[in-house]
């Protein structure tokens, strides 16, 4: 009989809908590319809805073998100790907390767990660390981190550390894509930061007393139908997956 693929949770967003029959409805979604890049490593991907009903999501959580964090808004700086400043974006505190429940379900869980762009930032507070609430608080930083460039093309240099699992996972230092404004300042205790930019940006952490717990500041997703180095990084975590699969 043939194995069943491993269930990945994909972390949804709220989307507002601001017209027609629908309008001040919300909509659970994630973009297609996790979506397909989780396929074409040999993953069934599963949408997490934002719930803030902790039953629920333990359920869900539960019957996943790993959990990816999808990109999103801005992390509620509430949630790491600090007030909003001027340059924060739209956040949205229910995804949030339900995102930073199911984090602290998986890891209690042993499953793996994938954080990309706002999903790297949250996975951190729902550690204890905190994050840049804009780039320009970020003394030193030059690096454009938001591109006007295709998506599925990289515009800087990430260098990543070589004595971690990232490293072992993309073979070296590579050049990212890049779509963020916020970025991770202190680090969670437990977590190594595994690659970083020119300026000293933190682009990767990963928890050094756990299986598969990376996090990327760019999205491999949207480079992975191209780059077989970004599809690797999804190949990885679902095949750390496959062995707790029951």
């Amino acid at each position: 009989m043939k194995k069943e693929k491993p269930l990945i949770g994909i972390m949804a967003n709220l989307l507002s809908i601001d017209n027609g029959a629908f309008l001040g409805s919300e909509r659970v979604y994630v973009t297609d590319a996790y979506v397909d890049s989780i396929i074409r490593a040999g993953g069934a991907p599963v949408i997490i809805p934002p719930v803030l009903d902790k039953e629920v999501l333990n359920t869900i959580v539960s019957q996943m073998d790993g959990i990816l964090l999808s990109g999103g808004y801005d992390v509620d700086p509430l949630l790491y100790g600090e007030e909003p400043k001027q340059k924060l974006g739209f956040v949205n505190r229910v995804v949030d907390e339900a995102t930073i429940e199911v984090i602290k379900t998986a890891y209690s869980k042993g499953k793996s767990i994938f954080g990309i762009c706002k999903g790297a930032q949250v996975l951190n507070v729902a550690f204890g660390g905190t994050v840049y609430q804009d780039m320009s608080y970020i003394e030193g930083s030059y690096i454009k981190h938001e591109q006007n460039a295709p998506n599925f093309r990289g515009t800087h240099p990430v260098t990543i550390e070589k004595n971690s699992k990232l490293y072992k996972i993309v073979g070296g230092d590579i050049l990212v894509n890049s779509y963020h404004h916020q970025a991770i300042n202190d680090v969670a205790d437990g977590f190594n930061v595994v690659a970083v930019a020119g300026d000293g940006v933190i682009e990767g952490i990963e928890k050094s007393d756990a299986g598969f717990v990376i996090a990327v500041q760019w999205h491999p997703e949207m480079m992975s139908k191209y780059n077989n180095t970004m599809q690797e990084l999804f190949n990885s975590f679902v095949n750390s997956c496959i062995n707790k699969h029951i």
